[in-house]
């Protein structure tokens, strides 16, 4: 059997350097990404049911800030929409086709929101 060859993803990003010089400030930590104010960010509102069993659902896609953030406004969308939902991957996931209701909350909270899909 042949061994299989390592590649620098198998070292789950971890790199090692000797040279005194090397400048990592290029490479950011997603935990250190800074936080747009909500008139900087670009929001997108999918629809979806892609993979669920035929259950709708509403993605927003777009949101730079820390996991936090991103957490405290699926869960604040999610209390004004009176339905569940979870964050993951970047994106909030909302139960149900309510693409124009979260767009709205969206907007009056100061968030540029565009709608893409039919």
């Amino acid at each position: 059997m042949a061994k299989k060859k390592l590649g620098l993803e198998d070292l789950g990003g971890f790199v090692f350097s000797t040279n005194d010089e090397f400048d990592d400030s290029q490479y950011v930590d997603s935990e250190e990404q800074e936080n747009l104010e909500p008139k900087d960010q670009r929001l997108e509102a999918h629809f979806s049911n892609k993979g669920r069993g035929g259950k709708t659902v509403t993605i927003i896609k777009g949101f730079v800030g820390p996991e936090e953030d991103l957490v405290t406004l699926g869960k604040f969308l999610k209390k004004k929409c009176g339905v569940g939902g979870s964050t993951k991957d970047g994106e909030i996931i909302i139960q149900g086709d309510d693409r124009d209701k979260i767009m709205q909350i969206l907007k009056k909270e100061g968030y540029n929101v565009k709608r893409v899909g039919g």
